[in-house]
Formats: structure tokens, sequence, C-alpha cells
């Protein structure tokens, strides 16, 4: 099997944990191979049902999933985790590049989305990427001393990673909290879409930046009064989006 890895890449100070959930051996293998190669634990599943009892149990750091897969979809798997209140980063695996599969993957609360046929070397970078978001999301949490941000009606909480609205608990996606927080943490700063994929989502995204826009529409419905007229994320034409206080 060729190795594929990262040229020049260090591996992990400390072992992380990626768990595969892939119905095709061949490419289950081979991700396999080539995450272990670049330090990472790897734990492997062929069917949604399997995956779901590995996520819950083994506590993954990152969990790569197949869209289409025998007992479960990847969709009911993910949207398994988030029902359970599962943080951790999905990155969901289609062998269709249409805007619907996209979208999907997001909304059953997917963080990222690669379309086969892909390079592994950008799934790895991709995984990477997840990790060191999630690490840096820790160490902020644990270092900052004000975990609550009050702006009015609207409350966040960064430790519990809750969001309140005139008392009431909104439900929210993982990385909806994340936009939210980091748009309110810069109040009056216009971001752009790419930005907001570096800061947010923790990667250099080559692909579609609609996937801002998607989770701001979401955003908007939860927190605005009127989303179709939005006062607390507003919309900057041509550029990007910014929080308004």
């Amino acid at each position: 099997m060729p190795d594929t890895r990262l040229p020049g890449r260090s591996k992990p100070d400390h072992k992380k944990k990626v768990l595969v959930v892939e119905d095709d051996r061949t490419l289950r293998e081979t991700l396999r191979y080539n995450l272990v190669a670049e330090g990472f634990d790897v734990l492997v599943a062929s069917d949604g049902g399997e995956g779901l009892v590995s996520a819950r149990q083994d506590n993954p750091d990152v969990v790569v999933l197949d869209l289409m897969l025998p007992s479960l979809s990847g969709i009911e798997v993910c949207k398994a985790l988030r029902r359970d209140g599962s943080i951790v980063p999905v990155i969901m695996l289609t062998a269709r590049d249409s805007e619907l599969d996209r979208v999907s993957g997001l909304e059953s609360g997917a963080d990222d989305y690669v379309t086969k046929p892909f390079s592994v070397r950008e799934l790895i970078a991709r995984v990477t990427a997840q990790i060191r978001r999630m690490d840096m999301l820790t160490s902020i949490a644990r270092s900052n001393s004000d975990q609550v941000l009050e702006l009015g009606d609207l409350v966040i909480n960064r430790s519990s990673r809750t969001v309140t609205l005139n008392g009431k608990t909104l439900d929210l996606r993982p990385r909806e909290f994340d936009l939210l927080a980091h748009l309110a943490d810069n109040p009056g700063r216009v971001f752009t879409r790419d930005q907001l994929l570096q800061d947010v989502w923790g990667f250099e995204y080559s692909g579609d930046t609609r996937t801002v826009d998607v989770h701001v529409r979401w955003l908007r419905l939860k927190i605005e009064e009127d989303p179709a007229k939005p006062r607390l994320l507003g919309t900057v034409r041509g550029v990007g989006y910014r929080f308004n206080l």
C-alpha cells in the first residue's frame, strides 16, 4: 500500500484517537494505515450501528464517517451523537457532490465533509485541523476566567456551551455555538466567510463558503426576533458578517 503521508508533518505529541466508519474495506484500511503512520490511534467500524457504539464508548477525538452505510446511515449516526450531546468533530465522507448532500450532512451536525474520490493527504490535514481547533477551544475555556458573555437578553456560557435567550435555552448545533461565540467575542468586527471558516472550522477551506451562510441562517432563525431583518447577526454586503451590539 503506498505511503501517502504528508511530507514534513510532525506527529501529535499525544496520540489522538480517530474513528473511521466506512463500509468499503479497501478505503477503510487505507485510511487506517495512513492515520496510524501519522501518529494517530485508529478505531474502525464497517457499518453505522457499529460506528455509533464505538463513538459512544471509545471517546474518539475525531470521527470520519461515511454518508452511505449499512445498518445506520452516516446522517443517522451523526444525529444520534448530537442528540447525546457529543461535540466530537465529525468529518462526513460522501460519494455525491451535490449541495443537498452537503447541506444534509451539515444539518445532521457534521463539522466538515469530503467528497469521494479524495486525497488521503487532504483528509489527514482536515482531521489534524479539527483536533487543533478542539484543543484550542479547550485551552481557551480553561484559561478564560470569564466564561459567561451577557449581551442583553442573549447569554453565552462557554464553559457549559449553552446559549439562552430571554431565559430560554436554545438548541444549537456545536458549530452554531462556535460561530456565534466567535462573532460575539468580536462585536462590530466584520469577518469574511474565508476568515470564519479558518477561525471557526479551523482550516483553510478550499470548497464552498456557503457553509458559513447556512450556519448564519440557522442562527438567525434561533436568535433573531425577525430573521428576515436580523438585528444581531448583520450582513456586510460583499464582505461577510458581524455581530451587532
